[in-house]
Parts: C-alpha cells; sequence; structure tokens
C-alpha cells in the first residue's frame, strides 16, 4: 500500500510539473529572445508566478494525500514583499517541501543555492535556471589550487543571483551545511556537532555585502525528523515520521554590512565565530527534540 502511494504521490508530482512546464518552456523561450531588460523583468515576474503556482499545487495535494505530520513554528513579521536570506539544516530532501509549506506566500519566490548537476533535471532544472538560481560547482581545494580562478566562480553566481535581487523582493535559500546530514558524513568531517554538519559562512557573507541593508532579516530554520533517516520516498509514501520546523527571525548586525568576508582574515573568523555559535544553539535544539521523540 505504501509502494502504491508512493507512485501515485510521484505521477501527480510529474503531472503539475509537465503541466506547468508548458508556459514554463514558452516563458523561458521568450525571456532569452528578448533584448530590453525591463521586459525581461516583467517575464521573470511572470515565470516566478508560474513558479509558485507549481509550489502551491504540490504542497495542496501533499497535505491532502502525504498528510504529513508537521509542526510549524514561524514568525508573524514574514512577508512577501520583503527581503529574506533563509538558512537552514538540510537532512533530506523532504526539507525543500516542509520548507515551502511553512513559508509559502508568506515570503517572495524563494531562490536556493543549487548543485550544478540539478539543471539537467527535466523541465525542473530549466526553471532553476529561467528563474535565475546560483549553480554552486564545489571545486576541490586541489582544483583550486591547480587554478585560482575556479575560487570565484560560486561567487559570481551569487552576484548576478543578488543583482537581480534587488529589483523585487526574494527570499534566499541556504543550507550552509553543503550537503544532506548523515552520521557517516559528520564523522568523515570530524563535524563537533552532534545532529549537524559543519556550516559554511561564505555564502551567507557574500549576500549580506551584496544585498546589504536591502535585507529585512535572517531567517533561521531548524527542521528535526523523528525519523532518524528520513528520505524523500519515505515522504512521497506518506510513512515519515512527525516532522518539527523551527524558525526564528535574527537581526543582522551592522558589523556583517561593512565587513569583507574574502579578503580580510579578520572578517572570515568573526563570520565563523557567528554561524559557529548558531549552529551549537541550533545543534541543542535538536538535541532536545531528540530527547522528546
Amino acid at each position: 500500500m505504501a509502494t502504491f502511494k508512493g507512485m501515485i504521490s510521484v505521477l501527480l508530482l510529474t503531472l503539475n510539473t509537465l503541466f506547468w512546464g508548458v508556459p514554463l518552456i514558452v516563458l523561458t523561450l521568450l525571456k532569452v529572445i528578448t533584448p530590453v531588460q525591463r521586459y525581461r523583468l516583467w517575464i521573470l515576474n511572470v515565470l516566478c508566478a508560474v513558479a509558485l503556482n507549481w509550489i502551491g499545487v504540490n504542497l495542496w495535494w501533499m497535505k491532502r494525500w502525504l498528510k504529513p505530520q508537521v509542526q510549524y513554528s514561524v514568525p508573524d513579521s514574514l512577508s512577501p514583499d520583503q527581503w529574506w536570506l533563509v538558512i537552514s539544516n538540510h537532512r533530506s530532501w523532504t526539507d525543500i517541501f516542509i520548507l515551502l509549506m511553512a513559508v509559502h506566500r508568506r515570503v517572495p519566490m524563494p531562490r536556493f543555492f543549487l548543485k550544478r548537476q540539478l539543471i539537467w533535471i527535466p523541465i525542473v532544472g530549466l526553471a532553476f535556471w529561467a528563474l535565475e538560481f546560483p549553480f554552486m560547482r564545489r571545486f576541490s581545494r586541489d582544483q583550486i589550487t591547480a587554478n585560482p580562478k575556479l575560487a570565484t566562480v560560486d561567487r559570481q553566481s551569487t552576484e548576478r543571483m543578488c543583482r537581480q535581487a534587488r529589483q523585487a523582493p526574494i527570499a534566499i535559500f541556504n543550507f550552509v551545511e553543503g550537503t544532506r546530514f548523515t552520521p557517516a558524513k559528520r564523522d568523515a568531517q570530524l563535524s563537533p556537532y552532534q545532529h549537524l554538519m559543519r556550516p559554511k559562512a561564505g555564502g551567507i557573507a557574500q549576500v549580506l555585502s551584496l544585498l546589504g541593508d536591502q535585507l529585512n532579516g535572517i531567517l533561521d530554520v531548524t527542521i528535526s525528523y523523528a525519523n532518524p533517516s528520513p528520505t524523500f520516498w519515505g515522504f512521497l509514501c506518506g510513512q515519515e515520521a512527525p516532522i518539527t520546523l523551527h524558525a526564528k527571525q535574527l537581526a543582522i548586525p551592522q558589523w556583517m554590512y561593512e565587513s569583507n568576508y574574502h579578503e580580510e582574515k579578520q572578517h572570515k573568523e568573526r563570520f565563523h565565530a557567528w554561524i559557529n555559535s548558531l549552529w551549537q544553539e541550533k545543534d541543542a535544539l535538536l538535541d532536545n527534540q531528540t530527547d522528546h521523540d
């Protein structure tokens, strides 16, 4: 029965993607051939509306068909007319839909930092590209040592997104650990946390330096699963154990606007101290959630 439910869920997800994929492809072609910037921005706004409808339909059937056991705690101050930086821990592909269930249409159209390989997903990858999501290459240290120019590739992708973000409100989502948590990855990384990977501060620092005081705040999200090994397939089968999402708004200290993360060592150290302190609090919260499950 669970497998059948999962197959129906995949079918619903596919049909919804195909339906909204038609206007997406047409609008993407128009965006590519339109030379005037203000018309391109208008097409981008329509693309955002298409994407929000795709998200909304998915959330509608997921809530009614899968009936996930999710508890949310989200600030009342959120607005789709403001700029937000959303940071979160990362356990499963399910995280994306749980996040969207909590903040859909309460914040602007989201943009996620994505692995470049995701651009090859049919229709969805095209949507990511058309909506100007930042794709991360994640070069190894050895590759960067051999070719130092590679160190700026991800920064340039983020810069393009932030430059566009000044034109209209945006919610930038960043899973700052860079990968999904597993105990094996945690141990291999020698992470000091029980439930988390080491956080990366570079993306946050760059967004803050590029958007500055245009950002209305940072939304710090902690997602906790009662299931120690959550999977997206388990979620689609309606078998995921209870999930808790806690979000809190963080004020942005003035020093963050003035720092130069990539050029000044002391600024980098200050950012790392800030996010490591935040991750210590998050790890304690997850530990408390685990004790209650």
